[in-house]
């Protein structure tokens, strides 16, 4: 493992020397026309302290994208941007909170994103018929105001939606019939479909017509089905879980996904560790 202070040091010693050290192109991290990137989540422990440093280490691991999180945007718009392009990273996707989308649209604009991603529904809006169409209508018209900015709204999955309603219904079955699919697209967290007992390959075919981005993370074999957002236990490292990946991002990319993104919310080793064993597994598939 190369850490934030070996590669601190080796890069003044570079300099020392007269030279750069290297970093991968993003043309050769991007594989079979998939960017790999990070949601800036997986280093919300780390950011914080040092949100230049954590994205020029995502970079240097040989990531390309970096999918942003509300930690980071306590900066200007245009300081973020800058600071996320001089790590030589792209930033395509941003996550923000459900209720500070309509606020957040000019914001959005200013960093230069395509997709504006809500994160998560208020757990007010869970539980009925009546919750989700609610949230449903309010996606709808934030989606047309996103939509006259030049970017996307889209929305994340956790496992939550998949619950059966009192209607027998689920709130992903509601908020697919009540939201546009123009006006609200799809970044579909494979691992908690997974969890929520979906099948990840018929989901992304079944809404080929709004899927856009899709996220990453394992799933430790023989983990239970839930529909508890906040249980991150039977997350692991890419490669070492239950989820055959090689077939379904071979699909995504079939379909026209453009970009996949780690989004391991809890790891057992240190972060960045763990983010370069997921960036090896990642870049050591060949895709059919």
């Amino acid at each position: 493992m190369t850490t934030r202070r070996e590669f601190l040091r080796l890069s003044a010693a570079a300099a020392a020397a007269g030279c750069t050290l290297r970093v991968p192109s993003a043309l050769g991290a991007t594989r079979n026309s998939i960017a790999y990137g990070v949601q800036l989540y997986m280093v919300r422990k780390e950011a914080p302290q040092d949100l230049a440093g954590v994205l020029k280490h995502i970079r240097q691991i040989g990531f390309t994208q970096v999918e942003l999180y509300p930690i980071a945007y306590t900066h200007p718009a245009a300081e973020l941007r800058k600071m996320v392009e001089d790590a030589g990273l792209g930033h395509d996707s941003a996550h923000f909170d459900y209720d500070s989308i309509p606020e957040k649209i000019g914001y959005a604009k200013e960093l230069g994103l395509k997709y504006m991603v809500c994160s998560i529904l208020p757990q007010k809006y869970w539980g009925t018929p009546g919750g989700f169409k609610a949230a449903a209508y309010n996606l709808n018209q934030w989606g047309k105001l996103v939509d006259n900015a030049d970017m996307k709204l889209v929305f994340h999955n956790h496992n939550y939606e998949f619950k059966r309603l009192p209607d027998g219904e689920t709130g992903f079955d509601v908020l697919m019939k009540n939201t546009d699919n123009d006006l609200v697209k799809l970044e579909f967290d494979l691992y908690w479909l997974t969890q929520a007992g979906q099948d990840p390959a018929a989901m992304m075919k079944k809404y080929k017509a709004r899927l856009v981005m899709i996220h990453l993370k394992d799933r430790v074999a023989g983990s239970p089905v839930n529909y508890a957002p906040s249980d991150e236990q039977h997350i692991i490292e890419l490669g070492q879980g239950s989820i055959d990946w090689k077939p379904l991002i071979s699909q995504a990319r079939a379909q026209g996904v453009k970009l996949a993104l780690l989004d391991q919310d809890d790891t057992k080793l240190p972060v960045f560790e763990s983010m370069k064993i997921d960036f090896d597994y990642l870049n050591g598939l060949k895709l059919s």
